[in-house]
């Protein structure tokens, strides 16, 4: 049997490497897509909550967001509720690339998927969606074991 784990980082960087080659008239790399698609879906949401919700360090998350509001994507506030909190909008134009990023990813996931069936295509779904979400509560798990110590 393959090894999965090296099936699915390779399956992960070959789709960084073709959104990357698409996402270039956007202004964009492979790894800002997520920001985008989450902050369009939730507008407001803090600096904090988007790093818990995609799963990326606080720092990286800082450091993305600010080059997506220097090419215009996003916005920042100060949360009025929480001083120490900011909130992330999205700008047009980061909604404008929204669709330009499910049409290239829509794409990745159709060829990628390309000679499976329907029934395969739906086992492949269902199977990734368990260990996506045996990999968040391992996450989530370990996060509440640190801060307990």
């Amino acid at each position: 049997m393959a090894d999965f784990i090296a099936n699915t980082g390779e399956i992960w960087r070959c789709g960084n490497l073709y959104r990357t080659a698409r996402y270039g008239a956007l202004g964009i790399g492979s790894y800002q897509d997520s920001y985008i698609v989450n902050v369009c879906a939730h507008p407001g949401i803090t600096q904090e909550a988007l790093s818990k919700l995609i799963f990326v360090h606080k720092s990286n998350v800082a450091r993305q967001l600010g080059s997506l509001e220097e090419k215009g994507f996003i916005t920042r506030e100060t949360d009025p509720a929480d001083k120490r909190s900011l909130l992330v909008y999205p700008t047009e134009k980061a909604k404008a690339a929204l669709k330009e990023i499910e049409r290239i990813t829509g794409k990745w996931k159709q060829l990628l998927l390309e000679g499976l069936t329907e029934e395969e295509k739906e086992a492949v779904e269902r199977y990734s969606a368990l260990l996506a979400g045996n990999a968040k509560r391992i996450i989530e798990k370990e996060e509440r074991t640190e801060e307990d110590k």
